[in-house]
């Protein structure tokens, strides 16, 4: 029986509010692990992260979202350190969920299309329609030492990833849906009519073709995509079905989505979903959230706020540096890296004056707008929903298993009292999940056409 009252219907004049959980470790806090509600090995603990994913699902959260990369050092995150990989967790999620969404981070500047393309099918085969690949770049260097290559600039990974989703979305239409026969008394397993080679040459990929599996339920998975800079919006405004970000503020999340939707209506698309990420501290009242805040930031020490800092810096090391001294100048450090979230530190550490201390604990531990009591938790929801900052959320900490918790026990109700939470109980796919329309295989509808002039 659910535990929402019958206003969760949906009502025509509010908007559903979406809601992803982040699978990383035990949270977003860079030392979640250390917290009693969380196991120490979290990133690596696979019943612990089953029992995350069926929670979010009884919950009706709509996906879970693994994110993922490429270049570790002994300053990384600890859940950095020792976790699994994105496709490997998602399929051992698919065979123990039913509903809930599975998306995924796989970088295009260091993984081959063919492959990539044949993962993520198979994943949302296995799921019946549920998966979803959240395309990234890799912006740290170090990555190209682990492939034996050279790490390409800023705008070149860009212009390599917006080839590769072509072609990955090309070969997803190999098969056209009704391609497979499979009837015993003539057979005939399949239409060759129906199965068409790709044939790409392009300036970064040759790839000729076939796929060798069909498409699913939802015609092709959802493409997510999290870049914020220039190049990351224009590349989202052509191919994105959904977005993630990082904005910390309604101001900066309306900022961006401003400039997203404008992009995607000049690529002549409708507008996608947006999906900060958030890490919600609410309590009974604030007190009790100043008390929980006041606990997570006791399990950070300075050092670790500088490497939590450096790490969108490629890295760099802040500890060279007057702590309580006004942020330092590092020039176009990080411009080839995280641009955007680098861009945006630098920005409010002049605008505020703030120290290199203040940055280092505001970066790695943020209070934020999702923060105090349920009702006002589920108001900061809302504003951001109607006031087109968000579509929704993706949840991803402090620390997990408190946040869903949380999130489920106190915000949820509230929310749904309100007629913003509508939970997708009937949807069977990602994309009907999130509002997405399915993906017409571009054969099938050039056949169409054929058959109508024939007819005519």
């Amino acid at each position: 029986m659910s535990q929402f009252p019958e206003s969760t219907k949906r009502s025509a004049n509010k908007k559903s509010i979406k809601l992803g959980l982040m699978l990383h470790g035990a949270g977003g806090h860079m030392n979640s692990w250390r917290h009693e509600k969380a196991p120490a090995d979290a990133s690596v603990n696979f019943p612990y992260f089953r029992e995350l994913a069926l929670k979010a699902e009884a919950a009706n959260f709509d996906f879970l979202f693994v994110a993922d990369g490429l270049h570790i050092n002994e300053k990384s995150l600890p859940h950095f350190l020792n976790r699994f990989e994105p496709v490997a967790l998602l399929s051992a999620l698919a065979s123990v969920t039913d509903r809930i969404g599975l998306a995924g981070t796989i970088s295009t500047s260091y993984s081959d299309p063919f492959t990539v393309a044949r993962q993520l099918a198979s994943i949302d085969n296995i799921s019946h329609g549920r998966a979803g690949w959240n395309v990234v770049t890799s912006p740290l260097a170090g990555s190209a030492k682990n492939f034996g290559k050279d790490h390409p600039e800023h705008a070149l990974r860009y212009q390599i990833a917006e080839e590769y989703i072509s072609v990955v979305q090309g070969l997803w239409d190999s098969w056209e849906d009704d391609a497979f026969i499979r009837d015993r008394e003539s057979g005939v397993f399949f239409d060759a009519a129906k199965l068409h080679k790709l044939n790409h040459q392009g300036q970064f990929f040759s790839v000729e073709g076939p796929l060798n599996i069909k498409r699913s339920q939802q015609g092709q998975p959802v493409i997510f995509q999290a870049g914020a800079s220039e190049a990351g919006i224009a590349l989202a405004g052509k191919s994105a079905d959904a977005v993630f970000t990082n904005a910390r503020t309604l101001e900066e999340a309306k900022e961006y989505s401003a400039k997203l939707q404008a992009q995607v209506a000049k690529n002549g698309r409708q507008p996608v979903g947006i999906f900060p990420g958030i890490s919600p501290i609410v309590g009974a009242t604030e007190a009790e959230a100043e008390a929980k805040y006041q606990t997570l930031l006791s399990l950070i020490s300075v050092d670790d706020a500088l490497a939590y800092l450096g790490r969108f810096f490629d890295h760099h090391d802040f500890s060279q540096y007057p702590l309580d001294a006004p942020f330092p100048d590092v020039g176009d450090l990080g411009q080839n890296t995280f641009r955007s979230t680098t861009d945006q530190i630098k920005r409010l550490a002049k605008e505020h004056n703030l120290t290199l201390r203040d940055v280092a604990f505001q970066t790695t531990l943020p209070k934020g707008e999702f923060f105090g009591t349920p009702e006002q938790v589920a108001d900061t929801f809302i504003r951001w929903v109607e006031e087109g900052g968000a579509s929704g959320f993706i949840i991803s900490g402090p620390v997990l298993p408190e946040a869903l918790e949380d999130i489920t026990r106190l915000v949820l109700p509230v929310l749904a009292e309100r007629g913003y939470w509508h939970p997708a109980t009937e949807s069977q796919t990602l994309r009907e999940r999130l509002d997405i329309p399915y993906k017409v295989n571009r054969y099938s509808q050039k056949n169409d056409v054929r058959q109508k002039i024939a007819v005519g």
